[in-house]
């Protein structure tokens, strides 16, 4: 644009790159409403996925469980990174983004059929919705952005194919071998990040990006405590055994706290140092959330014992819940201990995430798995101070 051309209408922006290294790049507003609308999706798998459990139907609840966090996880990462690169704020967008909003409302609309009776269409068109909104962001970005329009049009054009894809798969693939297509059309899907960025990668904001996760991340822990809450109040209601329940809602609160210490105990920005980093971060997230998500249901479903509600062993009610701490240290291992040379935490979380595992065979598990989470957060404080000492000597 030359600078003799008029300015564009104050509710138009051309649709420009932003800088990589901008300064206070942080979260809009929008995309915390954008956020929050997600977490309905959230908050529906995660019931889903306890209803199952305590029914002790495992199989088809986590693999429910996997299939609708997916779509929910990769639609909102699909924004989060063309927002780091592409945020105009403009009238346009917002529109696009509340578009997408509605989508996702659609695709938490469809959590409970994909439980109960395997039927993924309303979850698909609820992914098409969104994924729609992003096709026409992409082709815009690719008018106002000639240096990396081909990068922007592989994406339009990608996700208009996967899309076509998934809807062929929901209208003509039934029972068993939907699974097998699912897979076919994840991998797919994921490899249209890849395909796209190597034509020229996005402006996406590492401190940005790294917010963004963070702000998702406290927010589906913020689902584990509610519901945890609502599992202690209907507990009390019933009159079960006060004690036992306090005990319970304690340790629970323990372990979601230690959670939190443990994903926010140093910035992950620095990570984030090329392309191939920022893929393997960005991707392994699906763990990080999944888990910490799931680890609402599974203290769900050790309240759900205690009430009567399910007749499960005690080993197979406190499974849920360890198995998902268990992974949750051990992605967070993956994502943020690994990529740095930091031996004493390297197999410290390991260690951690094989005991919490087998806690489900103690006594008290939930009061072992908070334990020993409180027990690594206490070694991290204890590594990073003698690091920070070290420094400071020298």
């Amino acid at each position: 644009m030359s600078a003799d051309a008029p300015a564009p209408p104050r509710w138009y922006k051309p649709m420009l790159a932003r800088r990589p290294d901008q300064e206070h790049r942080a979260a809009t507003p929008l995309e915390l409403f954008y956020d929050l609308v997600f977490v309905v999706a959230i908050a529906q798998a995660a019931v889903g996925l306890h209803h199952a459990l305590a029914e002790d139907h495992w199989q088809s609840g986590l693999l429910g469980y996997a299939m609708v966090f997916f779509a929910i996880w990769w639609t909102w990462l699909n924004f989060a990174w063309f927002a780091s690169a592409y945020d105009t704020d403009d009238t346009p967008y917002r529109i696009a983004v509340m578009v997408q909003m509605a989508g996702a409302l659609i695709l938490a609309a469809g959590v409970e059929p994909a439980f109960e009776d395997q039927d993924f269409m309303t979850v698909i068109i609820g992914y098409s919705v969104i994924r729609a909104a992003m096709v026409a962001q992409w082709f815009r970005a690719a008018r106002s952005d000639p240096e990396r329009r081909t990068t922007c049009l592989r994406y339009a054009v990608g996700l208009i194919v996967v899309q076509l894809l998934w809807i062929t798969a929901g209208l003509t693939v039934e029972g068993t071998a939907f699974i097998f297509v699912w897979l076919v059309l994840v991998a797919v899907d994921m490899a249209v990040p890849v395909h796209a960025e190597r034509a020229a990668p996005t402006t996406w904001h590492a401190h940005h990006i790294t917010e963004r996760y963070g702000l998702l991340t406290i927010i589906v822990l913020g689902e584990t405590v509610l519901a945890a809450t609502m599992g202690v109040h209907s507990a009390l209601e019933i009159g079960h055994d006060r004690t036992q329940v306090l005990v319970i809602a304690v340790a629970g609160l323990v372990t979601v706290f230690s959670m939190w210490w443990l994903y926010f105990d140093r910035p992950a920005h620095d990570l984030l140092t090329n392309l191939r980093m920022a893929f393997r971060w960005g991707y392994g997230h699906y763990v990080v959330f999944g888990s910490a998500a799931a680890v609402g249901a599974g203290l769900e479903v050790i309240l759900g014992n205690v009430e009567g509600e399910s007749h499960l062993s005690d080993t197979a009610a406190a499974a849920p819940l360890t198995i998902a701490v268990a992974v949750y240290i051990l992605s967070v291992w993956a994502l943020q201990i690994l990529p740095r040379d930091d031996v004493p935490l390297r197999w410290a979380y390991p260690a951690c995430a094989v005991l919490a595992a087998l806690a489900a065979f103690a006594p008290q598990p939930v009061v072992v798995t908070a334990i020993l989470l409180a027990a690594l957060v206490a070694w991290t404080v204890t590594v990073n101070h003698r690091e920070a000492l070290r420094t400071a000597q020298h």
